[in-house]
């Protein structure tokens, strides 16, 4: 069984390795996947935008859909000394930074309790044929996971499909109820 960090460091040269054209168009097959599950008779969508150094998954088209459907988008916005993520409300008078992390930001706004979520897109490296998820390594949304409510569902976004082994899993790793990829839509 592979280490995390091995994991990690796989996941990574395969998503440096696509052309920003193939990120692009795989993004928005993803939108266009999601579209098609059950998630969209909740308000309040909680989405994590793009870190575009480190290649993800091009949440643009999401938002686009979140704003046809009039949904209240939540966005996070990292403390790095706690480890923790506040959720805030983006709307046309959202100013946005971005973070020395390459982060985009809400510079303030209305907080949003986590419990209130009805959906929460999560960003992720890798996952498994489980639901379990492989991040960045820091636990920003291990944490974050754990104060949503039961009924919330945690839908992962990935250009590519779950790894052959499983990913090694602490106490506190939550699954994800759905992974969407560009060509697949998978339950858990």
């Amino acid at each position: 069984m592979m280490d995390k960090n091995a994991i990690r460091k796989q996941a990574m040269v395969r998503r440096k390795s696509l052309t920003q054209i193939q990120k692009d168009e795989m993004s928005l097959c993803i939108a266009n996947q999601l579209l098609r599950c059950d998630i969209w008779q909740g308000t309040y969508y909680h989405l994590f935008l793009t870190i575009t150094q480190k290649g993800e998954v091009d949440t643009h088209p999401i938002l686009d859909i979140l704003h046809g459907r009039d949904k209240k988008i939540v966005v996070p916005k990292a403390n790095f000394q706690q480890g923790s993520l506040s959720h805030f409300i983006l709307d046309e008078n959202t100013r946005l930074i971005t973070s020395k992390y390459g982060i985009p930001e809400p510079e303030g706004g209305q907080e949003v309790s986590p419990d209130m979520l009805d959906v929460v897109f999560v960003p992720l490296l890798t996952f498994d044929q489980k639901g379990m998820r492989l991040g960045y390594g820091k636990g920003f949304y291990d944490r974050f996971l754990a104060q949503i409510s039961k009924n919330c569902k945690k839908v992962g976004l990935s250009f590519f499909g779950p790894e052959s082994e499983l990913i090694p899993c602490e106490t506190w790793d939550i699954a994800l109820d759905l992974v969407v990829t560009p060509d697949a839509v998978r339950r858990f």
